[in-house]
């Protein structure tokens, strides 16, 4: 088999940031697979402290868009979740282990998103501090809990192209 030509890699390399949706409800049993994906991630110390708040009314979404800058396909997205994270959970509570479990678990979530045939965006949410507590009020988020991601999901309305971006000069053999 070449190289090219497997499956998981595909998958990998075909995944886009979609940034455009038609019209489309995304079922619960979809929307569970896409959560159980994104729980499938590793957590340092086993610890998983992300939480998902999963969102499908257009009102919240438009204002999630408003909220957030270069979000405006929230407003037409079919459902948004934002990962979050509790840092009474993170290993030793430290942030920095928050942030990587939980971008493990994004990155999940959009690979699975993928592969179910959506398309999806990861907007940045932490650390922009204005970012962080308008998605907080908005989703009225508890203390200690940080929005790290709104994901944008919904079924795609653009086609792009398998993209790779191999950097020779950025890998570095035994050391520096």
């Amino acid at each position: 088999m070449a190289v090219d030509s497997i499956p998981a890699l595909d998958l990998i390399f075909g995944r886009r940031s979609i940034r455009v949706y038609r019209p489309g409800a995304v079922d619960d049993a979809t929307v569970k697979r896409l959560l159980q994906a994104a729980m499938a991630a590793p957590s340092a110390a086993a610890k998983y402290p992300w939480h998902f708040v999963v969102v499908r009314e257009q009102p919240t979404l438009a204002r999630l868009a408003e909220a957030l800058p270069n979000g405006s396909m929230l407003a037409t997205a079919t459902l948004g979740i934002a990962v979050c994270g509790d840092l009474e959970l993170a290993h030793d509570r430290q942030l920095s282990y928050l942030l990587q479990d939980c971008s493990a678990a994004i990155e999940n979530l959009l690979l699975a998103a993928h592969a179910l045939g959506l398309g999806a965006c990861w907007l940045g949410v932490h650390p922009r501090e204005e970012r962080v507590r308008r998605l907080t009020a908005i989703l009225a988020l508890p203390r200690g809990v940080i929005p790290v991601a709104m994901i944008a999901l919904g079924w795609p309305g653009e086609t792009k192209a398998p993209h790779q971006t191999y950097l020779p000069e950025r890998v570095h053999s035994e050391r520096w």
